[in-house]
């Protein structure tokens, strides 16, 4: 048995409008240009670090030749990759993957700035942090960075291969090619930074996005749900359950909520009844219904 949500209509619509909007998702693939490509203008180009992808690529061509620079190359490699999914990819996707690429391009020519971090290891740790944020926030909205995403995205729908898996191989050719090229100290600090700057989109993305799978197992489970409903505004489901020892059946009462509702839920569920069992699961990715909507490329 399924106990809905009470909600409004103008609630629902409310919260598409504020997450799907186009000017959300504009405001988020903005600012996650601005601090990627200060990044790599204030803190990656001076040091020479290598980042991951295509601008990774144009950094190395820019290096080496001192031909145009990271951004203009970026720009021109994510041309191929863009026709490949205007072609195969929905329109929406490629749109908002195309402002990101113009915007990180246009922003690294316009700013003019260093941090004169004399440390390259400090380099390193303040650029990923910078970079990872940057990435996270375009990626949060309904588009990606662009270039090597596309070709993920595409490569995943049709072949089933890892958008993962993909990265990993793509940066791999990458460093073992900078290894022959260039001082493997410059190498392994280019490797620290993008580690950081995985691990910092990784926390971006899951802001506000964690999620607490709840499970209560009690006598008065009913209650519980009717006061979830009433006080917390939260949907909840029940599934049938049977003690292993009593062979008796009760109710399992599951619901999904945040950290910040947590203590509540737990208040509630104990105050009426002490001797409920409660257990709780961490979880990221919860999609349908009064959550997050399913992202379609």
């Amino acid at each position: 048995m399924f106990v809905s949500q009470t909600s409004t209509e103008a609630t629902k619509r409310t919260r598409f409008d504020f997450t799907y909007s186009v000017r959300w998702n504009l405001l988020l693939i903005t600012a996650g240009a601005i601090l990627y490509s200060f990044a790599m203008k204030a803190v990656a180009l001076p040091q020479q670090f290598i980042p991951g992808g295509f601008f990774g690529v144009g950094s190395i061509i820019y290096y080496t030749t001192g031909w145009l620079s990271p951004g203009i190359f970026f720009f021109l490699l994510n041309l191929p990759a863009f026709v490949l999914g205007w072609t195969k990819l929905s329109p929406r996707f490629v749109l908002y993957s195309l402002y990101a690429m113009v915007a990180t391009s246009v922003c690294y020519e316009l700013i003019d700035a260093t941090l004169d971090i004399h440390e390259q290891l400090y380099a390193a740790v303040a650029c990923g942090v910078l970079n990872g944020l940057g990435g996270g926030l375009i990626l949060r909205s309904l588009g990606s960075g662009g270039g090597l995403d596309i070709i993920a995205v595409w490569l995943f729908q049709n072949f089933n291969i890892g958008v993962g898996k993909v990265y990993f191989a793509f940066n791999a050719a990458l460093y073992l090619f900078c290894l022959a090229i260039m001082p493997i100290d410059q190498v392994i600090v280019s490797l620290i930074m993008v580690f950081i700057s995985s691990v910092m989109v990784e926390h971006t993305l899951s802001l506000f996005s964690q999620r607490k799978v709840v499970f209560i197992v009690s006598d008065h489970s009913e209650a519980i749900a009717q006061t979830i409903l009433d006080s917390m505004k939260q949907s909840a489901t029940f599934l049938r359950g049977m003690g292993a020892f009593t062979k008796r059946e009760k109710n399992v009462l599951m619901t999904v909520i945040n950290n910040i509702q947590l203590k509540k839920l737990e208040q509630i569920t104990f105050t009426h009844d002490p001797h409920a069992l409660f257990i709780v699961e961490n979880t990221f990715s919860v999609l349908g219904s009064s959550f997050s909507k399913r992202k379609i490329y």
